[in-house]
């Protein structure tokens, strides 16, 4: 067994390796720590839900890890700005979904994944695990049921003349 050299000051080569063991198994926690915890990030979901809008932009993009990233706008009343929401997708048949849907109304099921590590996995805490088409086209027709048993919208009501405009205002005549 070597002993400290106490002259030269220098350690032996079992406390060399000693150092060296103990450095690796630091460096190999650590390394286990942090895969176990996004591990788990990915697994547990902090919200699940569903959004509807327009599927207004969708594309891979990234400089290392590549990711499908894309934007719904969500109208809450007609002639208001829309709300925009960003989303990842990590399915690659979702991905091809989406691709084909842009510029129409759909539904998506999403869940949330907060504090993940690091952007390989998606730009967004968001990611969309379902999508559906919405379709917009409403029944039409007398009002009654339609042909599918549906109920119809009813028929828009006549017309009402526009308002006329109020008579133009005289000037008093003026008095003497």
């Amino acid at each position: 067994m070597a002993s400290n050299d106490t002259s030269t000051g220098m350690m032996t080569p079992s406390r060399q390796r000693s150092f060296k063991a103990y450095t690796i198994g630091f460096l190999l926690l650590v390394i286990l720590l942090f895969v176990l915890y996004t591990l788990f990030m990915l697994w547990w979901s902090y919200s699940e839900g569903d959004r509807a809008g327009v599927l207004q932009k969708f594309s891979k993009r990234g400089w290392i890890c590549k990711t499908y990233e894309g934007e719904l706008a969500m109208y809450v009343v007609g002639g208001v700005a829309p709300q925009i929401w960003d989303f990842s997708v990590r399915d690659e048949d979702v991905a091809n979904q989406l691709q084909g849907l842009v510029g129409q109304q759909v539904r998506l099921t999403y869940s949330e994944h907060r504090n993940l590590p690091t952007d390989c996995f998606g730009e967004t805490d968001y990611f969309v695990e379902h999508v559906e088409k919405v379709d917009l086209n409403l029944p039409t027709g007398p009002t009654g049921p339609s042909a599918e048993g549906a109920p119809s919208i009813p028929a828009p009501a006549a017309q009402l003349p526009a308002p006329q405009p109020p008579p133009p205002r005289t000037q008093p005549a003026p008095q003497q």
